[in-house]
């Protein structure tokens, strides 16, 4: 992980060339650098620096650490690589965007809350749930709690903190290396995360950017431009670790927890170190989570139609389909063809594969 980038640059006077650059960067604003505003002239020469792209939601998605982002998540990746200080118990909750991480949190939450918040009975005690969207109970590093460089005091947050977080696994590792600190990656096939990212992008993007459309889209994303991708190497880099320290990250599959989740429940509360007890599963607990967290549950929620949980995009958009295998009604003969020979020549030979009917 970069370091050297994290120090604290000392604020200088700025000379009459600077302050030109600062108005054409303001005239700029109104041609989509919206996603430029409040960052300092130190920061924004930083950026000038990095390799950039065309970007989904903002004008340009920026090469940072290996991965591509907006100007605003370094910002917020970079507060939080500093001063973030894991604890022993902590939990981390880690997706590419679009492949789950809403349900992912929900779940999680509901099972490491299960004693203080009856899932079975959740109809009658206000479980927080119901009137909170999951991405207000675990809250991001990168757009909540480190969002615009801010620096969050988490004394008291309680035990286990769980956390959420875009970022790859190796701008992620420093930060969460003490013993104990868990990791949960939950993985959608590329296909279907490709489908999810392009409706919701266009959903929530600034209105002085254009539409992208499908094609421009697909072609970004086999290219590896796509927040926080190349996909492949974000999926990879988790995959790998959970191979090797599979007592620190455990790796889940979307389409795995769509047919059965259940088994796939109990695998996570394991894993988290609180496992389901007999009478918790004669009582009907899993399945009363599983209840509770479908994507038909919570997209009918009031709180997920019309309330803001991530910066300003609207809850309602975070709930589309939540199907399997939706790309088969978007992309062509010739588009699948060249993803699938993308998704053989990154992933063989890993053992990570990908059930796609």
């Amino acid at each position: 992980m970069a370091t050297s980038s994290m120090k604290s640059i000392p604020m200088a006077v700025p000379s009459f060339s600077m302050c030109h650059k600062l108005e054409l960067l303001k005239e700029g604003k109104s041609k989509g650098q919206e996603d430029h505003e409040g960052l300092s002239y130190e920061f924004q020469e930083m950026l000038n620096s990095l390799p950039k792209e065309r970007g989904w939601r903002t004008r340009y998605l920026y090469l940072f650490q290996g991965f591509w982002c907006q100007a605003k998540e370094i910002q917020a990746i970079m507060s939080f690589q500093k001063h973030f200080q894991c604890l022993p118990n902590d939990v981390v909750l880690a997706t590419i965007p679009k492949s789950g991480t809403t349900w992912l949190k929900a779940l999680t939450f509901t099972i490491l809350n299960r004693h203080r918040f009856d899932p079975v009975s959740s109809g009658t005690n206000l479980h927080p749930l119901l009137t909170s969207n999951p991405h207000d109970l675990v809250p991001f590093f990168e757009y909540k709690l480190y969002a615009n460089g801010d620096v969050p005091d988490l004394s008291g947050l309680a035990s286990p903190r769980t956390f959420a977080t875009h970022v790859p696994f190796g701008s992620l590792k420093d930060s969460i290396e003490k013993p104990g600190v868990k990791v949960v990656y939950l993985c959608r096939n590329p296909f279907d995360t490709f489908i999810s990212s392009w409706h919701y992008i266009n959903n929530i993007k600034s209105e002085s950017v254009s539409p992208v459309l499908l094609d421009e889209a697909f072609d970004l994303y086999c290219r590896g431009v796509i927040g926080f991708g190349p996909f492949w190497e974000h999926m990879l880099g988790y995959w790998r670790e959970s191979l090797k320290r599979p007592e620190k990250v455990l790796f889940l599959k979307y389409e795995d927890l769509k047919e059965d989740i259940e088994t796939n429940l109990k695998k996570l509360s394991s894993f988290l170190g609180l496992p389901f007890t007999e009478e918790e599963e004669r009582k009907g607990v899993v399945k009363a989570i599983a209840d509770l967290c479908s994507f038909e549950n919570l997209k009918k929620l009031e709180v997920n139609k019309s309330n803001k949980s991530i910066k300003n995009f609207e809850n309602r958009f975070l709930f589309r389909k939540g199907e399997v295998s939706d790309w088969v009604n978007y992309l062509s003969p010739s588009q699948v063809e060249r993803l699938s020979s993308l998704v053989d020549d990154k992933f063989g030979g890993s053992g990570l594969t990908f059930g796609l009917s």
